[in-house]
């Protein structure tokens, strides 16, 4: 559909009416011909900005798909990178993709539900691209409280977010029509395939991960451009654990 070599309509619909697990799996060979591959327009940035930040001793990539954060990582940590995703197809196929070098970190793929994590605290840097949605607000907390458990204390927790859709806008109606045909299926289908796009919003992030014990600081990405009013579509969340307990 997307590309000569991509999922076809019909495997799009397949996809959409399995669990996300299993949804995963089953567009795992054709992922990276597809949109929702993150582009290398905003891993670009992020690498950007964690270089300055860096360099970090290990590194985590949380639902890392087929690998797009990995690349990052390899770049910024020296020691290891560790990849998790709850779908084994899309962990095979980043796996089938490796490439080592004797200079590169060590890597490692991993199965695993980002909200039971199996580490302690032995990751310096934690990141994560387009995976937000697959969580339900009331989920964040946990999931949040998972990444800290997994921070060394002075460590990372890095991922972009970009700026609502202007309301009236083709964005805005689009992702709001998006969004309202997932709660109708999820409503009249099991099991759900939970992806909501307006759920993740920068206000209600940043205090939740405040409230974990994290120190939020926001870096723009003026790459990817600025809103009308010259704030910047896309900023990057820099989260730091202290060691401390939640607030």
């Amino acid at each position: 559909m997307f590309a000569p070599q991509g999922p076809t309509l019909r495997e799009l619909a397949v996809q959409a009416l399995s669990s996300v697990e299993r949804g995963y799996d089953l567009l795992a060979p054709t992922f990276d011909r597809t949109p929702f591959r993150t582009p290398e327009s905003v891993l670009t940035p992020v690498s950007r900005v964690l270089h300055e930040l860096g360099p970090f001793g290990s590194g985590l990539d949380l639902c890392c798909g087929t690998g797009a954060g990995m690349d990052v990582l390899r770049q910024v940590c020296r020691e290891r990178v560790t990849g998790v995703d709850i779908s084994a197809g899309m962990l095979a196929e980043g796996r089938a993709r490796e490439r080592s070098t004797p200079t590169a970190p060590r890597v490692e793929w991993l199965r695993a539900d980002a909200r039971s994590l199996p580490f302690g605290p032995v990751f310096d840097l934690v990141v994560s691209f387009g995976a937000f949605g697959h969580f339900l607000p009331r989920e964040r907390p946990g999931l949040f409280a998972q990444v800290r458990s997994a921070l060394r204390p002075g460590g990372r927790f890095v991922f972009p977010i970009v700026a609502p859709a202007r309301p009236g806008s083709p964005g805005y109606w689009a992702l709001l029509a998006f969004d309202a045909a997932m709660r109708v299926r999820n409503a009249l289908w099991h099991p759900e395939f939970v992806m909501y796009y307006r759920t993740f919003r920068l206000t209600d992030v940043h205090a939740e991960l405040t409230r974990a014990g994290f120190d939020v600081q926001l870096h723009a990405l003026p790459e990817l451009g600025r809103r009308p009013d010259g704030s910047p579509r896309c900023r990057l969340v820099v989260a730091t654990w202290g060691g401390r307990g939640p607030r």
